[in-house]
């Protein structure tokens, strides 16, 4: 089937007869693309972190539950999932710039609304429409990354990518501490839509790929399902979702657990981001530096496998009652650099290994990878928003992370089989 693929500019023979022209190959600045992608990816995730310390304030000044202030977070992962695979249509169809500054155009109003909404209710539509927006521009921000080339090029592409979701990791945490501390949570929306604002320039200035307008779109539902067939492309993907809604469901769970349960003050709970930031970044740099010579499947592996041994650890943290708080704060705090590190480099790994693996139509492969990824995120933080047990959430979290391993174990059989027929057909 994903010789189906690699013959999908064939097709384009049984296309309308309007179809356009194969484009001219444009010359594309690599360093500011790659800096325009750095920053919308550092704003959809900021918009989660510059937050985070301020999900006990946002429950006592709205008088409402803390599955209610969680379900804030929830509801973005989930608007940023379930447009993704349209984000990849309009991408193809309208062109690059002007789906990217629709998707800011949103992000930025919503951001900016945030910041003076004082309605429970509506603080939870306009995280959803907030979410959509900086979904939209998160993905189709590794699509133009991915318009520059593929590989183990882009495995290191994506990994400069996660660091600038490191930064905001870390640097989102931080900052959302000392606002926590010194002004009101909602001074993080102007924050955001100011570094939105930023990122609609930045984008409006790249040479971007031109839309295709209509050529391609009536087979759009026909490209995703014939993507999905492909298992070098859905194990990996799948993998890297589990991957990536470990560390969501522990974002929403973790300024409770500092804060409550450890007794943290904000700043010292926005201080701590700093240490997960670190762990990204680590993450981030072992893959930039050793995807050439390990490859981005060994490391998607080790990730994988880094993530289940702290997720068990984590399970038996919390098995032993015993143990001193102090002790039982500096082994949580290492356990979750830890699944961050690991997460670092099974992300990047796992989507280069997918997207790779299809030949064709990479702007609707991108779009998909990013919308599971995106989607098990959602529904597992909605989930988790019910799980106030620490032990209830650490098994949920090994589990993701054992299966992802599963998963990434699973890829590498099923490559290791395919490279065995290409051999013998040789």
């Amino acid at each position: 089937m994903s010789e189906d693929l690699s013959k999908g500019a064939s097709r384009t023979a049984e296309a309308p007869p309007d179809v356009p022209a194969p484009r001219p190959e444009r010359r594309r600045p690599e360093r500011r693309t790659m800096a325009v992608g750095c920053l919308l990816v550092f704003m959809a995730q900021m918009a989660t972190t510059i937050y985070l310390p301020s999900l006990p304030a946002v429950q006592h000044d709205l008088g409402i539950s803390r599955s209610f202030a969680a379900l804030s977070v929830s509801l973005f992962v989930i608007g940023a999932a379930a447009p993704v695979v349209l984000w990849g249509r309009a991408a193809d169809r309208y062109g690059r710039r002007a789906s990217v500054l629709a998707a800011l155009a949103l992000f930025v109003a919503s951001s900016a609304l945030l910041a003076v909404n004082s309605s429970a209710e509506a603080l939870l539509v306009l995280r959803a429409v907030q979410g959509v927006g900086a979904g939209g521009a998160a993905i189709i921000a590794r699509i133009f990354v991915r318009d520059l080339g593929g590989g183990d090029a882009l495995a290191r592409r994506l990994s400069v990518l996660s660091i600038a979701f490191v930064t905001a990791l870390g640097g989102g945490q931080f900052l959302g501490g000392l606002i926590g501390t010194y002004a009101h949570w909602q001074a993080g929306f102007v924050v955001l839509a100011v570094v939105g604002a930023v990122g609609a320039i930045g984008a409006a200035t790249l040479p971007l790929d031109p839309g295709q307008g209509r050529a391609e779109q009536t087979n759009m539902i026909r490209i995703y399902l014939r993507i999905l067939t492909v298992p070098a492309f859905l194990l990996p993907t799948v993998a890297g979702g589990l991957g990536f809604a470990t560390i969501v469901l522990l974002q929403e769970v973790a300024p409770f657990v500092f804060q409550d349960h450890f007794d943290l003050s904000v700043d010292a709970y926005g201080n701590i981001g700093l240490l997960f930031g670190l762990a990204y970044f680590a993450g981030a740099v072992m893959v930039n530096r050793l995807v050439a010579s390990a490859g981005s499947s060994r490391l998607m592996r080790i990730g994988a496998l880094i993530m289940t041994g702290s997720g068990l650890l984590l399970v038996a943290l919390w098995l032993l009652p015993s143990v001193p708080l102090p002790a039982a704060l500096v082994v949580f705090t290492a356990l979750y650099c830890a699944i961050t590190f690991g997460q670092a480099a099974l992300f990047p790994s796992s989507m280069a290994v997918a997207v790779t693996a299809v030949k064709d139509h990479g702007a609707y492969a991108v779009a998909l990878c990013g919308f599971l990824a995106q989607s098990i995120a959602g529904v597992v933080a909605t989930f988790a928003a019910l799980l106030h047990a620490n032990l209830a959430w650490a098994g949920v979290a090994a589990a993701l992370s054992a299966l992802a391993y599963a998963l990434v174990r699973r890829d590498a059989s099923v490559q290791r089989a395919a490279a065995a027929t290409d051999r013998s057909t040789t």
